[in-house]
């Protein structure tokens, strides 16, 4: 079982940054997939940004803005998310995926309001 804790969320102005932080209890092998999803007000979970061995991967609307990144050795994924929209607000969650028992964890959420 792998515990993922997320922090770094918070109310930023528009054209603000935000770090995001993702700290996995367990050890993030080079070949698991791990990402960032959000979830706005009224809205369906949508990807945001995932890497694994290749190139990360991003959704149209933050592409050129975010940036995600790992460092294996402690553990964590991290979102920097710059130029912030009004749009961006939601709440991020970190998601692990452990490609040798191919089940997928989920973080509990930060959340990120984007607002003047």
């Amino acid at each position: 079982q792998v515990q993922l804790v997320e922090s770094g969320g918070g109310l930023v102005q528009p054209g603000g940054s935000l770090r995001l932080s993702c700290v996995a209890s367990g050890t993030i092998f080079s070949i698991d997939t791990t990402g960032w999803y959000r979830q706005g007000p009224g809205k369906q979970r949508e990807l945001v940004a995932v890497t694994s061995d290749g190139s990360p991967t991003y959704a149209d609307s933050v592409k050129g803005r975010f940036t995600i990144s790992r460092d294996n050795a402690k553990n964590t994924v991290y979102l920097q998310m710059n130029s912030l929209k009004p749009e961006d607000t939601a709440d991020y969650y970190c998601n692990l995926f452990r490609k040798s028992t191919r089940i997928y964890y989920w973080g509990q959420g930060t959340q990120v309001t984007v607002s003047s």
